[in-house]
């Protein structure tokens, strides 16, 4: 019990020092448990959704026409399928709506909401009570980041036809429920899906197969045996609108996001702790400077060492053990913050829990670390002689050099005795030092993230994967494709033109896409971080991913396969995307044509120049909408999709920059009003000596800034140089090997700027303590 009061009266002595560190646990119990939390969770989150929904583990879509009886069979006929469903759907290759701020081109599959079906039946989440004419039913991810509302008009552009529904309810769907995918889920009445079906005719006719099995773990693998029993032109060289997907790959795409930003929350719980740790060290070494004395006192009226350890480290678990629990509660108030990014990113509502393990292991962490700090640097207690503590730890005479004397030292004198204050407290500014480049570090990295997201996006786009033209075009045939692109080539306002299809092969047997261009030089997306592009007809490039994957490099040979018929590629470059996992492979036309004879690219895309898209895409349809099936506005499209990343990235931002503020005010405060204790009598003499408290106020703030200085350039340098390797390591699971940010300097600048004004303002407002201080008080005391 004596232990008990003696670690409880520590903590009434240094109150304003055991609510700061109080803080700086407390974020970082918070930030580490909503870490941990998300990470545990998302690992089961997608296979609960899909139980709850009873959603199919995989599903293929295609034309009606391209249909067999036989891709039902597969399934029906195979052991590891527990049960399959066949539906007749409406198919669109090109629906045009707003999503966001932008409009959006997807495919759209639409269903009957009346129909009965084994596989997703209708369970809104949210809806109307009245029913109304032309109501539809949309994925819930057009709340989370589309920017609609139950009641508002939904407007589908379909061949220049627009056709307005009434949202009438919200549905969650693992699969089709967001843009990722390239085609969207919707669902309408009866009386409005007959009608649209007897509207658009046969061509619109789409079936979709969906199946469901007995461990959804082998989804993929059985995805790949179907394609390799049928391995069909019609599914993916020749037909535009034919999508597979399983739910090992749309869980991989869906929570690569939510899980890199959860990691970064990790992270910098784990910066937040590291500078709770020094700064418990500090704590620890200052508290047994000044309390020598006592020590020597209770060592002397019979305390043991053991105990003046205990009633140390006892000190601070109450203070880690308090800020932890409460760390822990209030995130169960931000949990729901990051459920919205959550949602907005995957569709589906997040339900929040009681993780006790998640609560349990992040309180352990830190409390097992803040343990192992405070002993250790308590430790010297134990060969500390009462006689010596009572001495204040001098054991016979102690002589320090003077590395500023007043009389010799160049500069003003406020400078030198701000040097003074600097050099004689080393250690402590070595802690600020480290402190300040590991906040700025974390801050540079947040606002590089948010630059590149949401600001110049073109680096962001490039490493998702995507060309970043102007507008594409699909034409109705090769022949067509043949007439529209030497025309539009010859228009003054287009700069150039590309080939870029997208079909499905196997790359020594392994399932993987292929983009194949006529020329890949005249890309804006160079994804070959190295060797080269593929020129000529037996060369390949194939992406980190898929490299991995085959054990293969630049310089090997692999088999290509398309349909039943083969053909040897020598690989000549490695790529890097985060599109479909990163596995993609790359041909030129004439190297396509090993495989399909008669391949033709029917997919342009058009870079502009001179002429806004909208005008552009107007004029191409009045000269050849007859030959076309689709025209995209790709600027729209990709402004309508980054936006869902955009509010995710600002809310990281937001809050390291928020929790920096916080770390910069606790620590300056710790540190400057410790300062201000010890040499209280000194800055008594000071002041009856005639300085003002102006002053020494500026003394001490000078004293500082130089150390927050080097600490924010040390920061700011190692965010510019190691911010793209973090993101590198953060989305290699996600076949990325190189990310290339843009590192804007002058934004950096500015960043590194304000960290410098905030800690000389609050370094001011802090030393104002000093107002207090008199030499009549300090005599009268």
């Amino acid at each position: 019990m004596k232990i008990v009061n003696l670690a409880l009266a520590n903590i009434k002595k240094g109150k304003s020092a055991a609510f700061s560190l109080f803080i700086l646990i407390f974020v970082a119990a918070l930030l580490l448990n909503v870490g941990i939390t998300v990470i545990s969770q998302m690992n089961t989150f997608y296979d609960d959704k899909v139980e709850e929904l009873h959603d199919p583990h995989l599903s293929i879509i295609t034309n009606r026409a391209n249909y067999k009886e036989a891709y039902s069979d597969f399934f029906k006929n195979n052991s590891g399928v527990k049960e399959t469903e066949m539906e007749s759907i409406i198919l669109v290759n090109a629906a045009k709506f707003r999503y966001g701020d932008s409009d959006m081109n997807s495919g759209a599959a639409l269903l009957n909401a009346d129909a009965n079906r084994t596989f997703s039946p209708l369970k809104l989440v949210e809806k109307l009570h009245t029913n109304h004419d032309n109501d539809i039913y949309v994925s819930y991810s057009f709340k989370s980041s589309g920017g609609y509302k139950l009641g508002d008009t939904f407007t589908m552009n379909y061949q220049d036809k627009a056709y307005s529904y009434r949202i009438a309810g919200f549905f969650e769907a693992t699969m089709l429920g967001t843009p990722s995918m390239g085609i969207m889920k919707f669902l309408l009445p009866d009386v409005e899906y007959r009608q649209l079906s007897d509207e658009l005719g046969e061509t619109a006719g789409g079936t979709i197969v969906s199946a469901a099995l007995n461990d959804h773990r082998q989804s993929t693998t059985l995805l790949n045996d179907y394609n390799k029993k049928f391995p069909d032109l019609s599914k993916n060289a020749l037909a535009p609108l034919f999508l597979e997907t399983d739910i090992e790959m749309t869980k991989s795409v869906g929570t690569m996001t939510i899980n890199i930003i959860s990691m970064i929350l990790v992270a910098f719980a784990a910066v937040i702790v590291l500078v709770a740790l020094i700064v418990i060290k500090f704590r620890v070494t200052n508290s047994i400077d000044d309390g020598m004395v006592n020590i020597g006192v209770l060592k002397a009226v019979g305390y043991t060492s053991r105990q003046i350890l205990a009633s140390i480290t006892l000190q601070f678990m109450f203070i880690t053990l308090s800020a932890g629990i409460v760390g822990i509660g209030v995130s169960y108030a931000v949990v729901p913050i990051f459920g919205g990014i959550v949602s907005s990113l995957t569709g589906l509502l997040w339900t929040q829990g009681f993780d006790i393990a998640a609560n349990v292991l992040s309180i352990l962490i830190v409390a097992v670390l803040v343990l192992l700090v405070t002993l250790l640097s308590s430790i010297r207690i134990r060969k500390l002689h009462p006689v010596a503590a009572l001495r204040g730890g001098i054991m016979t005479h102690s002589f320090k050099k003077n590395p500023f004397p007043l009389e010799k030292a160049k500069g003003g004198l406020q400078f030198v005795l701000a040097c003074k204050t600097m050099i004689m407290n080393s250690k402590q500014n070595i802690m600020i030092a480290f402190i300040i480049a590991a906040i700025t570090f974390a801050s540079v990295f947040s606002i590089v993230l948010y630059y590149n997201v949401a600001s110049d996006k073109q680096a962001f786009i490039h490493l998702v994967g995507a060309e970043t033209s102007n507008v594409m075009i699909q034409s109705k045939s090769a022949a067509d494709s043949n007439k529209i692109r030497p025309a539009i080539e010859q228009m003054d306002v287009v700069a150039k033109t590309a080939i870029l299809d997208f079909i499905s092969t196997r790359v020594d047997g392994q399932f993987t896409y292929m983009n194949i261009s006529d020329d890949f030089s005249k890309l804006e997306n160079q994804t070959v971080y190295e060797g080269r592009f593929p020129e000529y007809d037996n060369e390949i490039a194939v992406s980190w991913a898929v490299s991995k994957l085959l054990a293969k490099g630049i310089g090997d040979t692999v088999e290509v396969e398309v349909g039943t018929v083969s053909h040897p590629y020598l690989i000549t470059g490695l790529s890097q995307s985060i599109s479909n996992m990163g596995q993609m492979t790359y041909l030129t036309l004439p190297g396509i044509q090993h495989l399909i004879p008669d391949y033709t690219g029917t997919l342009i895309n058009v870079y502009l120049d001179g002429i806004d898209n909208t005008s552009f895409i107007q004029n191409i349809k009045a000269q050849y909408g007859n030959m076309t099936t689709d025209i995209i506005n790709v600027d729209e499209t990709i402004n309508s999709q980054s936006s869902i990343y955009v509010s995710s990235v600002f809310a990281v931002m937001v809050m390291i920059l928020a929790i920096t503020v916080v770390v910069v005010l606790m620590i300056l405060y710790l540190v400057i009003k410790t300062m201000i204790l010890k040499r209280k009598r000194e800055f008594g003499i000071l002041k009856a000596t005639g300085y003002t408290t102006i002053q020494l106020m500026t003394q001490i703030a000078l004293s500082f800034v130089p150390i927050v200085i080097l600490g924010v350039i040390i920061g700011g340098v190692l965010g510019c140089l190691y911010t793209n390797s973090m993101l590198t390591l953060l989305l290699s699971g996600a076949g990325i090997h190189n990310v290339q940010f843009i590192i804007n300097i002058p934004l950096i600048v500015m960043l590194c700027i304000s960290i410098i004004v905030l800690s000389y303002l609050v370094s001011m407002l802090v030393a104002r303590r000093i107002k207090r201080i008199s030499a009549y008080g300090l005599i009268t005391e």
